[in-house]
């Protein structure tokens, strides 16, 4: 499907994603990114999924408090609705969002926008989480990052639950999931 770009000067949208486990980064390398949009004056608008509040309402909060300023929503389409003149969209805690992400992430990028997101890649059985796995099938650009296995100290790139709660969505810090590397991972608590 082809959208015409946005009229006037021609812009040429992309999808960037940045993945990986629990505490890797992710969140602080959006906004990083956002913000030099920002300080290149681009128009930009960040949003994030309603059922992420641990830390604020209307903020995107990096685990070491970095922040800045989002728009929760409840489904992907919603973005279409707010996105008419924005060159840089940014989207935190993806896996959390609905199937149609990156549907909505390709006509944003075909009208010219630049479009950053960021979430797991898999959940806490190590299983593709949500639309990331399509959303990386798409991307222009993919960036995943790695947190640090607090058993052994190697790349982590697993998010180890440490709850016995057997839900799939189970927005938590650190009193549930902790970083592992493979090896780690497998053995559980055993390590």
């Amino acid at each position: 499907m082809f959208i015409e770009p946005v009229s006037g000067k021609e812009r040429k949208g992309w999808i960037e994603v940045v993945c990986g486990s629990m505490f890797s980064g992710k969140t602080e390398e959006l906004i990083r990114r956002l913000r030099r949009a920002q300080i290149a004056n681009k128009r930009v608008e960040i949003f994030k999924p309603e059922t992420d509040n641990r830390y604020d309402l209307h903020h995107v909060v990096s685990h070491d408090s970095k922040a800045i300023r989002s728009t929760p929503i409840a489904h992907s389409e919603n973005i279409l609705l707010m996105t008419a003149e924005v060159e840089v969209i940014g989207i935190d805690e993806a896996q959390f969002l609905d199937m149609e992400l990156p549907s909505v992430c390709e006509k944003l990028a075909q009208k010219g926008s630049r479009i950053i997101v960021a979430g797991l890649d898999m959940d806490f059985e190590g299983r593709p989480f949500g639309p990331i796995p399509n959303l990386l099938s798409i991307a222009d650009y993919i960036t995943k990052v790695h947190a640090i296995c607090v058993k052994c100290g190697e790349i982590a790139h697993f998010s180890y639950r440490t709850t016995a709660d057997k839900n799939k969505i189970l927005v938590g810090e650190k009193e549930c999931y902790e970083p592992r590397c493979r090896t780690c991972y497998y053995l559980g608590g055993k390590v």
